[in-house]
């Protein structure tokens, strides 16, 4: 693991990293905030997934995290959307290829050598994180994102209910098969079978008896893609199904920007420090 930055902030370290990744075959870059905590202390820790054409930087210079996290003792690991390099397949499309990995392990070529962001969110880079940050308590793990990040979010917690202890979403993209982007990328990367693509859904594990206590989603009802792309009205059928407690809060005159997830951002600190102790 390479350092490429550290910076002092709000009590704490934020720190910019890069590494050699099997998963995908490219190096990765992450950000990791550590607040300041004493000696053999161990420390919840936060996911944060972004969404399409953004990398570990757009949270780490815009989120507005490292406040609470610091008030919350709570370590904040921010990863890439996609593999990056010259020699990784792309698109000439915003919403597929580099930046837009949807958090899925791809199965259709060229993309199957490279595009395995669920394998490098899930298994390689927690074990990373757990060699290299000893204050990092990994049996106290949160899970959050935006837009796409909060599809993966809601994805890997409902797929990881023992590994991940609270999952909360910023505008989530909640049916990939049932909207333009989803329905894009799923069958760009895992071909035209449906039935392959109801692990990278939220409200399909839901009715395919995945479980999660309950769930909180911020959505801006100024959102350019509620409608289209979006759709929390289906997360909220789904849960009410199952039982799920959804705190979906609908919030007004808010857009799909970073202005809107780091007005919200300290509130879901709050909420995940208080499950995760």
């Amino acid at each position: 693991m390479n350092v490429k930055s550290t910076n002092r902030a709000f009590g704490g370290i934020q720190g910019v990293y890069e590494h050699a990744s099997a998963a995908t075959g490219t190096p990765m870059t992450f950000s990791v905030f550590v607040p300041d905590h004493p000696d053999g202390a161990r420390l919840p820790v936060l996911w944060y997934l972004s969404g399409l054409t953004c990398t570990h930087a757009n949270v780490t210079e815009k989120g507005e995290y490292r406040r609470a996290c610091s008030e919350h003792g709570i370590i904040f690991v921010a990863p890439d959307t996609s593999p990056r390099g010259d020699d990784v397949p792309d698109d000439d499309a915003y919403d597929f290829g580099k930046g837009a990995g949807f958090y899925v392990d791809a199965t259709r070529p060229p993309w199957a050598a490279n595009f395995r962001m669920r394998s490098y969110i899930e298994e390689e880079l927690p074990a990373l994180i757990a060699a290299a940050f000893p204050a990092a308590d990994m049996t106290r793990q949160g899970i959050t994102g935006h837009s796409m990040g909060g599809h993966g979010a809601l994805t890997m917690a409902l797929r990881n209910p023992d590994r991940f202890r609270s999952v909360s979403a910023f505008a989530p993209i909640v049916s990939p098969l049932h909207c333009p982007w989803g329905e894009k990328a799923l069958d760009g990367y895992l071909g035209v079978d449906r039935a392959a693509w109801r692990p990278y859904d939220a409200c399909a594990l839901i009715d395919d008896g995945a479980r999660v206590p309950e769930i909180l989603v911020d959505q801006g009802d100024a959102d350019q893609f509620v409608n289209d792309q979006l759709k929390p009205e289906l997360l909220a059928d789904a849960c009410h199904r199952a039982g799920i407690d959804l705190t979906l809060r609908l919030q007004p005159g808010y857009d799909h920007s970073y202005y809107f997830i780091s007005t919200f951002m300290a509130d879901h600190i709050a909420w995940h420090a208080a499950r995760l102790g």
